[in-house]
């Protein structure tokens, strides 16, 4: 990929991720790139072009980014893992814009180009379900995690995202950690048969 197209790749981004697909002009993105608008037709065909290479390629980093996490918390334990995925997102969030533009292209796609979009999210959310009851089989079969439904305490996990993530979007981080260290014992203790989570933040 040319350094141009980087360039508006990466101003694209942040022009999305603040304003949305509608209020992020091409005119803007160019000027935030330091180039002339005409200038964005010799890498993209126009707006909906730019913005869908923008997106493939946000979700793209953040399934891997999501992988890296896992291997890197090998060692951990499984409650330990995925409670910390969570704690991962929110400081992205606050500190990374394409987090900003994922989040708020999964609560909110642009309605012009829905279908497109959902095209991307969907593969990317059931990618990331499939990950996680992996994730928990291989756990279950060594005997260090049991669980009463595999596949529901994914599908569970998976809501309990949604319900964390989208305070981010509406109020103030704090808000969705409070939510985290309310919500999770409870979902822990579900999906292992009432037994109460350990993992707690200091």
């Amino acid at each position: 990929m040319s350094v141009g197209k980087r360039r508006i790749q990466g101003a694209a981004l942040a022009l999305f991720a603040r304003d949305g697909y509608e209020g992020a002009s091409l005119q803007h993105i160019a000027a935030a790139a330091g180039i002339k608008k005409p200038s964005i037709y010799a890498h993209f065909k126009g707006k909906e072009d730019l913005f869908m290479s923008v997106l493939s390629h946000v979700f793209k980093e953040e399934r891997h980014r999501i992988v890296r996490f896992f291997l890197s918390r090998q060692g951990d334990p499984l409650e330990e893992r995925l409670k910390g995925l969570f704690v991962m997102l929110q400081e992205e969030y606050d500190q990374n814009k394409d987090s900003k533009f994922l989040l708020r292209m999964l609560f909110f796609p642009p309605h012009a180009i829905y279908d497109e979009v959902i095209g991307i999210i969907y593969p990317f959310l059931d990618s990331l379900e499939s990950k996680l009851i992996k994730l928990m089989e291989s756990e279950y079969h060594r005997g260090t995690f049991t669980v009463m439904d595999i596949r529901q305490a994914a599908i569970a996990y998976m809501t309990l995202a949604d319900g964390i993530m989208v305070e981010l979007l509406y109020s103030q981080p704090e808000r969705s950690k409070k939510r985290l260290q309310a919500a999770w014992p409870i979902y822990w203790a579900g999906i292992i048969g009432g037994r109460a989570g350990m993992v707690n933040d200091e």
